[in-house]
């Protein structure tokens, strides 16, 4: 039987920085349209960090019951390890998705929002459709599709829209940049996992890509990410903040691209993660005090 601290790695906290990232753009977003809410930024929170730590489960449940995670390189699997049975990752994983389902609801509810309904059932239909059913689409190759439009676009988005129901051209931006480290967190992870996904069948857009594009993509996602503030800081001057996470960058991208594998490539996990942290803090904090100065 998995221990609880065996529980909480196999939930792969270090992917939570990318559920944060968007609800803390999104709700600066949302003050700079004079309409923060605490109570339903904590909600946002809530549903995005429960729906991250459902996909985790989700992805270690239909992986190891597929024995894509027989010879994993990187965090705990427990069902590839035999440390808890399929059917428990399994429910472990419903169980996230239903709180998330809960937390979404009181939000939409608060936010008089009704269509994000959909938008919710969309979200956990994605979240278990990347590694599981008889068709995944994270087998061939559309992960990081999912990851740019659920852990970008529609977190960000989402977040502002129920607190200012309306969006601006910030909201949208951050939405993009944030969603980029994402998927660039996505790719470092399946470079690593290219020798392993390639016997398994798993056909992700790192292994379609090849290494070497791959690790480029990473890159330049990266890039793309902090140079995109620039187009609207002739009205949010303070977003300038972000460019100091260029030195932030170069450790990760110089590992991508001097070909590190395997357990080499773990701290590129780690510091993107980071990287998207602080990304949100930096560009949210732009943002307010922009509208405090203005």
């Amino acid at each position: 039987m998995a221990t609880a601290a065996q529980w909480i790695e196999g939930a792969r906290p270090r992917t939570l920085p990318m559920a944060v990232a968007p609800v803390i753009i999104g709700s600066a977003a949302a003050y700079d349209l004079g309409a923060f809410s605490p109570l339903r930024a904590v909600l946002a929170a809530l549903v995005a960090v429960l729906l991250q730590i459902g996909v985790n489960y989700a992805n270690d449940y239909s992986d190891g019951i597929r024995g894509t995670d027989d010879n994993r390189v990187g965090p705990l699997r427990l069902t590839g390890s035999r440390l808890a049975t399929p059917k428990q990752v399994k429910y472990a994983a419903f169980g996230c998705f239903g709180a998330a389902m809960v937390a979404g609801l009181a939000l939409v509810v608060l936010s008089s929002t009704w269509f994000l309904i959909l938008v919710g059932i969309g979200c956990v239909a994605a979240a278990w459709g990347y590694t599981g059913g008889k068709n995944p689409y994270g087998y061939m190759g559309l992960g990081d599709v999912f990851v740019f439009v659920f852990f970008g676009l529609v977190a960000t988005l989402g977040t502002t829209y129920t607190q200012a129901l309306e969006i601006n051209a910030a909201a949208v931006l951050g939405a993009v940049g944030t969603g980029l480290i994402a998927v660039a967190l996505l790719m470092a992870n399946n470079v690593r996992d290219i020798p392993t996904d390639r016997v398994a069948g798993k056909r992700t857009l790192a292994v379609r890509l090849g290494d070497g594009p791959a690790r480029i993509s990473y890159v330049m996602m990266l890039a793309v990410a902090l140079l995109l503030p620039l187009f609207i800081v002739g009205s949010y001057p303070w977003l300038l903040l972000v460019l100091l996470l260029v030195p932030a960058c170069i450790l990760p991208a110089g590992l991508m691209l001097t070909g590190k594998t395997g357990r080499s490539l773990v701290p590129v996990l780690k510091h993107t993660g980071l990287i998207n942290l602080g990304f949100s803090v930096l560009y949210a904090a732009g943002l307010v005090i922009t509208r405090i100065l203005a």
